[in-house]
Parts: structure tokens; C-alpha cells; sequence
């Protein structure tokens, strides 16, 4: 599960939960960001992850909007963040596509979601716009075709209902043959939840009913989205649900997603939604090629700090991309690594606050820089982790393309050299402390 967390600067990022079961989710991480968004509102959310049918790309599409850091509700961003990947670990640099600049008069864009359309031979990217149409000015669904999304046909309304009723979100998903009289299904945030079926993506779909029938109705519900269960014909429809004034997913389980009387509504006993709050995501359930390059990617591991030797009040920081050594860091997260598993051999230092960007070398000096996935970046973030070259009981950090140079401080810079003096000692030996 791909999903933010709430409206503060870091809710506004985007996090990953795994479960075995689809029902009992456990925060990779260590519950931490994995990925931000450096352009547009700089926050992300509502995210959707897509997986190209011969499963060699990935996306992650999701709202540019990061609320009491600059936008508002009613001044969002026309365009979505999107990621790419060919893994699932390792993701591009983030690109903003603007969608609803193309729609008369359309404002913002919320909720994407997208699905592959054999029909077409490309991909239904979806989203919500707020803009006036016959006189109406609401929130409608609008559908536009894609094959990477960068650029997309011109968005047509897709779901519109009557009168002044806004719809906000809605998600789909693919039945199997033989389940239910209707290939795919939809769920919508119209005020009544409705549920939809039809045969055709881009085709006539047919009311099947609400969630009234289980109890909810207006805004106790936002963010719909479908998983299958690995294992069985059976799905979850997990609902971002208002609830003594919180919001988080809660799950709706059927055998039969084509009849709304089957949805059953579990109690909290039945499911965990682990330590971090869920707020609209996405879920895929995971081959187990995709499942193992995840959790070792993911890991828990705690935060912890790199601490001078020889200046001991000073640690480790980013400041700008620069890396150097300072007191009284702040903020304190700019002093925060994960020590990962090597990216090419033994200890790689990931930033805290900056998920996917890493300690590199670059012409012996430092910086932190975001993994592009080559041989290259692995080589020059990567570190063997030994004995302090000053004191045993500390640590040196030596190159691992270059292995007669270390990780050294110099004029409080980060610097990779050679140590052939007392001094250069103490400079590249280090504390890793909490």
C-alpha cells in the first residue's frame, strides 16, 4: 500500500505499508517517508500505483497539493506528480503533468487513478476537476488516454452526476470471467458511494446500488480502493472512513464485487492498519519477485547520526545538497541517516528527511544526490564501515571504488582522501549514535 498520512508537511508525503494477508499492514521504513515531491506545492497525495501489463514499469501518479504549507482546498494545482520505475524500489525524478489546464475554466486536479485499457491499447488516466459546465460549477470524474504519462487526448467528462452533486473520488477494478455479471467496477465519492458496472472502460455503466445499504453515506467516505486477496476470489474495498473524527482505511470484504448487497463492512477486530494513519493510497497485491525487492529496499531501520570524533559538539548534515559537518543542526532531520545495506557492497547512507537521495562522492567531494540506479551512483555512495582510524571503538568509512580514500571532514566539508596524518585520522573517524 502506496498512501499519505494526514494534512502536516510530512503527512504530505508519500509512505508504503506491506501485508500478507490484506488485511494486517505493518509500516515499511521504519514508518518514514519513502518518496517526496520537490516541485509543484512541493506535497503529494491521494497517490495511485500502476504496473504496465507485462509488469516492466511502474507509476506512481498522485494530487500536487500540500494543504497549510502554501495551498488551500480551493487553490490547488491543475497538474498531478508522477513517478516512474522499472523495479518498484528505484523511482525517476518527479515530473508534473497538467491536466487540468486543459479543461475550460478547470482549476484543480485531485484523485488520479488509472487502468490499462485493452480496448485502446493504452492507458484511462481519471481525476477529478473542479470547473463550470452548462452552468454548474462542481467537482465532475474526467477521463483522458495515455501511453506514458507525460501527455494525454483531450480529458472528456466521465462521470457527472445530476444536478450540483460533486464526485471527488473514484476507483476501479477487473473481475475475472465468471464473477459477477460485469467486467469492471467502479466506487465513487458522490455523497451516496455509488457502485457501478460495466463491460466496457470507456463504455454505458450501470447503477448497482450504494453504500447506504452498510451504513455509510456522504463524506464518512472518501478515497475507494479495491484489492483482490492473492489467493481466493475475494475483494477488499477499503474506504478512507470518518469515524469519532478520524480518518483512516477501514475495509468492506465480497466474494462478489457486481452486488453490493454481498459488502460486509469488517469490525476494527477483523484488520490492523498498522502504526501510521492511512489516508487514501492505492494497494498491489505483489509477486514475490516484487515482494522481495521491497522489503529489502524498505527495511526498518532506524534514523541515526554521524558524529565528529574531533569535533564532537558537530555531525553530519546536508545543508543544500552541500555535506558537512555542524552544531546544533536544525532541522534535526538534516543530521539523519538510514545506514542501508550497500548499494553496491557494504553501508549506504540514506537521507531521513530526503527518501532515494544518498551520500555520494562526486570529484572527492560530497553531496547528497538522488539515486539514478546506475553502477556509477552505487559505487560512489557506497562505503565499507571499519575500525575508527583514530579509535578503534568509533568508525571510518572507506571508499569502496576508491580504497585507499576515506569519508573525511575538512574545514568542516565532507571530503573522500587519503589519511596519512594524525590529523586526517581524527577528521575521518565517527560515532553512528541515535
Amino acid at each position: 500500500m502506496v498512501h499519505f498520512t494526514g494534512d502536516s508537511a510530512t503527512g504530505q508525503r508519500l509512505y508504503l505499508a506491506h501485508s500478507t494477508d490484506g488485511l494486517h499492514w505493518n509500516d515499511l521504513n521504519a514508518g518514514a517517508p519513502v518518496l517526496h515531491s520537490p516541485i509543484g506545492t512541493k506535497g503529494v497525495r491521494d497517490p495511485a500505483l500502476i504496473r504496465s501489463p507485462d509488469g516492466s514499469r511502474y507509476w506512481i501518479i498522485a494530487t500536487d497539493l500540500c494543504v497549510r504549507c502554501g495551498s488551500t482546498y480551493t487553490n490547488g494545482s491543475p497538474s498531478f506528480v508522477v513517478w516512474e520505475s522499472t523495479d518498484l524500489v528505484t523511482w525517476s525524478q518527479p515530473w508534473l503533468i497538467n491536466v487540468a489546464g486543459a479543461i475550460p475554466g478547470g482549476r484543480n486536479a485531485w484523485a488520479p487513478e488509472a487502468i490499462w485499457n485493452p480496448e485502446t491499447n493504452d492507458y484511462v488516466l481519471y481525476w477529478a476537476t473542479n470547473a463550470s459546465l452548462n452552468g454548474v460549477f462542481k467537482y465532475r470524474i474526467y477521463s483522458a488516454r495515455t501511453t506514458d504519462f507525460r501527455t494525454i487526448t483531450t480529458p472528456q467528462v466521465w462521470i457527472d452526476p445530476p444536478g450540483t452533486t460533486p464526485v471527488v473520488d473514484t476507483q476501479m477494478t477487473e473481475l475475472p470471467p465468471g464473477v459477477g455479471n460485469y467486467r469492471y467496477i467502479r466506487v465513487s465519492g458522490d455523497g451516496q458511494n455509488t457502485v457501478e458496472g460495466t463491460n466496457s472502460i470507456l463504455g454505458t455503466w450501470t447503477n448497482l446500488g450504494n453504500l447506504s445499504s452498510i451504513g455509510l453515506t456522504g463524506n464518512v467516505v472518501e478515497g475507494p480502493v479495491w484489492m483482490k486477496f492473492r489467493d481466493r476470489d475475494e475483494w477488499a474495498l477499503y474506504i478512507d472512513h470518518l469515524q469519532n473524527g478520524v480518518r483512516e482505511y477501514r475495509p468492506i470484504l465480497t466474494t462478489n464485487p457486481s452486488s453490493v448487497s454481498t459488502y460486509q463492512l469488517q469490525a476494527p477486530a477483523s484488520y490492523d492498519m498498522g502504526g501510521t494513519p492511512k489516508r487514501h493510497g492505492a494497494i498491489m497485491t505483489l509477486t514475490a519477485a516484487e515482494e522481495g525487492r521491497l522489503l529489502a529496499r524498505w527495511p526498518n531501520t532506524p534514523a541515526q547520526r554521524l558524529q565528529s570524533y574531533n569535533f564532537q559538539d558537530r555531525y553530519v548534515r546536508h545543508l543544500n545538497t552541500d555535506v558537512r559537518i555542524d552544531p546544533n543542526v536544525s532541522p534535526a532531520d538534516d543530521a539523519q541517516f538510514r545506514l542501508r545495506p550497500g548499494l553496491a557492497g557494504t553501508v549506504s547512507f540514506e537521507s531521513v528527511n530526503f527518501p532515494g537521495y544518498f551520500l555520494r562522492h562526486a570529484g572527492y567531494d560530497f553531496q547528497l544526490a538522488y539515486n539514478n540506479g546506475t553502477a556509477q551512483f552505487a559505487a560512489d555512495a557506497t562505503f565499507r564501515q571499519v575500525a575508527g582510524l583514530a579509535d578503534p571503538t568509533w568508525s571510518s568509512f572507506q571508499s569502496y571504488n576508491y580504497p585507499d580514500r576515506y569519508i573525511r571532514h575538512y574545514a568542516y566539508q565532507l571530503r573522500l582522501d587519503p589519511i596519512t596524518t594524525t590529523t586526517a585520522r581524527g577528521d575521518a573517524t565517527f560515532r553512528v549514535t541515535n
